[in-house]
């Protein structure tokens, strides 16, 4: 399978980002994209909305349901997936990709953001692909993919930021339990990161402002990467900790410079490798 024409897509942070560039990716197939964020409404420092993202999914080609949803909430969510089956038919893929960030030392960190990152990273995730998997039993290809980092037990990734770093991980670690649970049904689940840090509202708002933005990668290199995965044949590909260059240097892409913001500026490495 090379296209996800027809397919259902419930994709989680899709208001902006990289769940938006996976969202087009597909909408440019024909696939239907249920639409998952909490901002209905633009927000100065945040561009973006769910009903816009389904209005650009819509000129692409695709068909969009846009669903404000806080993933806290576990009725949110459930009537999320419910409204997304009642629109489309059912559920192909999910796409565990909304996180929150906040990169702190121990003392530094309030146990309200410790509580948020694990809500919306670790909670989620685990509760997303739970309420998807009734749909996922049902579909011919069926995926999860969780924007995810490879586990790496190296303690130069917790030290200065242990609280993100658990939470991320156990978006990892659920790539790791759920993959083997659920090959005999032939429901596959992988992680996929970036190689170099993307140009996100977090890079923007957070970790550099435009400076390091110059230093980023479009958030399309992360869509190619994920197509490829969605694509393939879901009893073949399972528990895979794939890295966006690395995937498709695999395919044979050596012409990376298109997806940088400023092609001679130095790519900033992303955390986790």
């Amino acid at each position: 399978m090379t296209s996800l024409q027809a397919k259902t897509l419930f994709i989680t942070g899709a208001s902006r980002g990289i769940g938006k560039a996976i969202a087009l990716r597909a909408a440019a197939d024909g696939a239907n994209l249920a639409v998952i964020g909490k901002t209905a409404e633009p927000h100065p420092r945040l561009p973006g909305t769910v009903h816009a993202t389904v209005a650009e999914v819509e000129a692409v080609g695709g068909r969009g349901l846009a669903l404000v949803t806080d993933l806290r909430f576990e009725d949110q969510l459930a009537e999320a997936v419910e409204q997304t089956h009642a629109t489309f038919g059912g559920i192909d893929v999910l796409v565990n990709n909304a996180s929150a960030i906040f990169l702190a030392g121990t003392p530094q960190t309030p146990m309200k953001r410790f509580d948020l990152l694990h809500q919306v990273n670790v909670r989620a995730t685990f509760m997303a692909t739970q309420q998807c998997l009734p749909y996922l039993r049902q579909a011919a290809n069926p995926h999860v993919l969780n924007i995810a980092p490879p586990l790496t037990m190296d303690a130069k990734w917790f030290a200065p930021h242990v609280a993100y770093t658990m939470s991320k991980y156990g978006m990892s670690m659920c790539v790791l339990g759920m993959s083997e649970e659920l090959k005999p049904e032939g429901i596959a689940v992988n992680a996929l990161w970036p190689k170099t840090a993307i140009a996100t509202a977090a890079v923007q708002n957070l970790l550099g402002g435009q400076e390091a933005m110059r230093r980023c990668r479009h958030p399309a290199i992360m869509a190619d990467a994920a197509h490829e995965i969605l694509t393939r044949p879901s009893r073949n590909c399972s528990g895979n900790f794939f890295v966006d260059e690395d995937l498709l240097r695999d395919l044979g892409v050596t012409d990376f410079e298109g997806y940088a913001v400023d092609p001679k500026a130095e790519l900033l490495p992303d955390i986790f490798l």
